[in-house]
């Protein structure tokens, strides 16, 4: 892909020439005969780049070989967890790999936690509103959303069975997860796990009033150096709403959240770093080597 985003087509190939009835010189325009494992693209790219070229990279999966491919390759990494010490260890390796193997700045891959806010004006109203949409929530529906995400099947244990004394590795260290996000549970089976996920799933669920919230999202990005969240909702567009309405105006207020784009009219990738002009990749990415440069000629723009 980075082939035919970035090679394909050179910087300055489009030229709307009008008194010409020129689009596009087509001098500027290249297949890229890509042989691979599986697929064979002789090119060009179709249509002209847009002005990011290839897109923002957004990427989930937190196992071997999805840290491996987040940290050559991901500006933007969705991570799940219902403690900020279930996702730090994660979040470490992968800055860690993205500098030492790739070369890339650390601190310019962005990582979103999954969480599903629950608010209201006072912290009463907050746990009576969760109490109110966890009546509706389906445990057995819970269950096989859990075994989808995860891969793991709970109904191989008992009902009443001590899950934090099987002998799976994975489901025992996420018990001890949840045990320390919710430490009033006495006993954690898979009743309880499916009761537990029906709001907000795999992510953190925060209850309580604006500065409540605030104050939990603040310890996520300290404690998980996190740089951001991916916003589950309970109901649309309620979950939506107290964000906007009883959320944003607290973060503001602690001068934690933007007034206005930091490139208004920019690109995605422009405002994800801040810098104007910067609708590409940055230098340090893989996908910047793959640019077909104004002014450079073919044969000097060797596709890697």
């Amino acid at each position: 892909m980075y082939k035919l985003w970035e090679s394909s087509w050179r910087d300055d190939a489009v030229v709307l020439d009008k008194d010409h009835k020129l689009y596009t010189d087509p001098s500027l325009v290249r297949e890229i005969n890509h042989e691979g494992k599986y697929f064979t693209v002789p090119g060009p790219h179709i249509v002209q780049p847009s002005p990011q070229r290839t897109p923002v990279l957004l990427q989930a999966g937190t196992s071997k070989a999805g840290k491996a491919f987040a940290a050559q390759h991901a500006e933007v990494i969705f991570v799940a967890g219902h403690s900020p010490s279930v996702v730090a260890k994660n979040i470490k390796e992968v800055r860690e790999l993205a500098a030492t193997q790739y070369g890339r700045n650390p601190r310019n891959i962005k990582f979103l936690a999954l969480t599903c806010p629950i608010i209201a004006p006072t912290q009463e109203e907050a746990v009576a509103k969760f109490k109110d949409y966890a009546q509706y929530g389906d445990v057995e529906g819970a269950l096989a959303l859990f075994g989808g995400w995860t891969g793991i099947d709970l109904n191989t244990y008992g009902d009443d069975e001590e899950l934090r004394n099987v002998e799976s590795n994975a489901i025992r260290s996420a018990v001890a997860a949840w045990s320390q996000a919710a430490p009033g549970i006495p006993k954690w089976t898979k009743h309880t796990v499916g009761k537990h996920i029906t709001i907000g799933g795999l992510g953190n669920t925060i209850v309580g009033d604006p500065v409540h919230v605030a104050d939990e999202l603040e310890r996520w990005v300290e404690e998980a150096d996190v740089d951001g969240f991916n916003i589950a909702y309970a109901i649309k567009p309620g979950t939506f709403v107290d964000v906007i309405e009883l959320l944003i105006p607290e973060l503001r207020k602690r001068g934690i959240f933007w007034d206005d784009y930091a490139v208004p009219g920019g690109t995605y990738r422009e405002n994800l770093y801040g810098i104007k002009g910067q609708t590409g990749p940055l230098p340090e990415h893989v996908a910047s080597s793959y640019r077909w440069r104004k002014g450079v000629p073919a044969e000097e723009a060797v596709i890697p």
